[in-house]
């Protein structure tokens, strides 16, 4: 089991509910455990878990980076 912690930075969006609307397309993401809103740099951290590496790597760059908005993340792999 793989677990990270995903830190996403989005843009400013023109929908009233735009940051809304990330977390739901984030929280839809198979593998997805928890999605928060945080201050700061980012704007999201998501805690994923997946068989492996490589998973983890196929929700960052084609899910969490394919919605609408999303900047940029760092993933932070959890290691104990």
């Amino acid at each position: 089991m793989v677990e990270a912690l995903i830190l996403v930075r989005v843009g400013s969006g023109e929908a009233a509910n735009f940051m809304k609307t990330v977390k739901e397309h984030l929280c839809k993401i198979k593998g997805v455990k928890e999605v928060y809103g945080v201050f700061g740099r980012y704007d999201f951290a998501v805690r994923v878990e997946t068989k492996t590496l490589g998973d983890l790597g196929n929700i960052v760059t084609d899910d969490i980076r394919g919605i609408n908005g999303v900047l940029t993340t760092e993933t932070l792999v959890i290691g104990f």
